[in-house]
């Protein structure tokens, strides 16, 4: 059987790996270099694999290969668009090195970063033939599920997930969202529409991922387990909500910070729990032990408690720009 279905007939919970960026940046990669080159080059590619090795002996199950930025629409921005299938392949291939016989390489496919027509100049059959040759190179390099993640856009989801089935049929597909924008992804998507629209799909899990700190995921998930709680769940979610100190961006949320959102939302319904940006394997070690030492919380009690944090979310949010444009 496909590990990714092995693991998940197991019924969870199954603990995913942080954040990719925030290693490498760690690791030494310069801002606005493409980190998916380092797959390519012998005096890097191991500093990829130990950010993986790090994960996997924090106790993730599975972890996302360093191919987000990896569709040709992205790396054309380098000049590497004619290495799409080599990026990818390279990219699986390192995680499923330090993977092992049982654990998970999640084939992480991110946003092409263009607007389809008639807003921009991206159309479906352009979309579906990109991301089907990163899923293609994914495939080759040894993923064991196909991860299409931070997607705003259901047309672009549709299309990575066509693409995704071209190139590799036998392999299961998920997909998060991110809902950054009053609850919303940047295109207006609610978590109940996008619930709907990728159950349609019939992906093997479906969910929520980055966005505003672990409050905002916790709404998400639990709306979308109200609309269908037979779906398996995600929740990767950022260290808390990013801010902006010497030009870095700084993440509050401490291991013991997302240990509490770890065990939340497994209470409201998901099944798949890791973390994003400002995460590290310090973090996914503090989720392990809580989701598997911890006494489970109880759904109604966390319920009841979700009103009041989102609300303290938005006045956060809102004294924070109302102090950004003061500066």
């Amino acid at each position: 059987m496909n590990r990714f279905r092995a693991l998940l007939a197991g019924g969870g919970p199954i603990v995913a790996d942080g954040g990719m960026g925030t290693m490498l940046m760690a690791a030494g990669l310069v801002f606005g270099d493409p980190p998916e080159e380092w797959n390519l080059r012998e005096t890097h590619a191991g500093r990829v694999r130990a950010i993986h090795r790090g994960y996997y002996a924090a106790g993730a199950q599975l972890v996302l290969t360093n191919s987000f930025g990896g569709s040709p629409f992205r790396l054309k921005l380098h000049r590497l668009d004619d290495r799409v299938f080599a990026v990818n392949r390279a990219a699986a291939e390192l995680a499923r090195a330090e993977a092992g016989p049982d654990r998970v390489v999640a084939g992480s496919i991110g946003p092409s970063g263009e607007l389809f027509v008639p807003l921009g100049e991206l159309d479906d059959a352009a979309a579906i033939a990109g991301f089907r040759e990163q899923a293609a190179g994914l495939a080759a390099g040894g993923a064991d599920v196909l991860w299409i993640e931070t997607m705003s856009d259901l047309q672009e989801v549709r299309a990575a997930v066509t693409g995704a089935r071209q190139a590799a049929p036998e392999l299961p597909i998920v997909a998060t969202m991110t809902f950054d924008t009053r609850g919303h992804t940047m295109m207006g998507v609610s978590p109940g529409q996008a619930l709907a629209a990728l159950a349609e799909l019939g992906l093997a899990a479906v969910g929520a991922n980055c966005g505003n700190g672990t409050d905002e995921i916790e709404t998400v998930i639990d709306a979308m387990h109200r609309a269908d709680a037979a779906i398996p769940l995600i929740a990767k979610s950022n260290a808390g909500m990013p801010e902006l100190v010497d030009g870095q961006a700084v993440y509050r949320g401490t291991p013991a910070v997302m240990a509490e959102y770890a065990q939340r939302v497994r209470a409201l319904g998901a099944t798949i729990i890791g973390a994003c940006c400002g995460s590290t394997p310090d973090h996914i070690a503090a989720i392990a032990t809580a989701l598997r030492h911890a006494p489970p919380l109880e759904r109604d009690q966390v319920r009841q408690t979700l009103g009041a944090a989102a609300t303290r979310g938005a006045a956060t949010r809102g004294r924070r720009a109302r102090r950004d444009g003061a500066e």
